[in-house]
């Protein structure tokens, strides 16, 4: 069975967000002086090939473990659900001069 594997990642509180500042700072340039502190993070995705939901999660916690240096990362999410077969086997999103280009592979 194959399973899509949801991860959302933050920077510890204790280091430095440069893209987080940037952000907050230019809030006021937009009028929105409310908003403020933000924080910038990550949001990973992955195909696992598993016999259940339970081996396919010990999968991901291993690979967090070996690839999310602990000191940097903190997981604020994971989550899973059964990739249906039928479905493209990739979709990718690329940033290209501010806009957005959508592929199926």
């Amino acid at each position: 069975m194959k399973f899509l594997a949801h991860i959302k990642v933050m920077p510890h509180k204790a280091l430095l967000d440069p893209q987080g500042k940037t952000v907050s700072a230019s809030m006021n340039n937009i009028n929105l002086p409310t908003i403020s502190n933000v924080r910038i993070g990550k949001h990973i995705t992955c195909e696992v090939d598993a016999a259940n939901q339970n081996e396919a999660k010990s999968m991901v916690d291993e690979a967090c473990k070996n690839y999310l240096p602990i000191r940097l990362w903190n997981i604020t999410n994971l989550s899973y659900q059964k990739v249906d077969t039928k479905t493209p086997k990739a979709t990718l999103w690329l940033l290209l001069t501010n806009k957005y280009i959508f592929l199926n592979l």
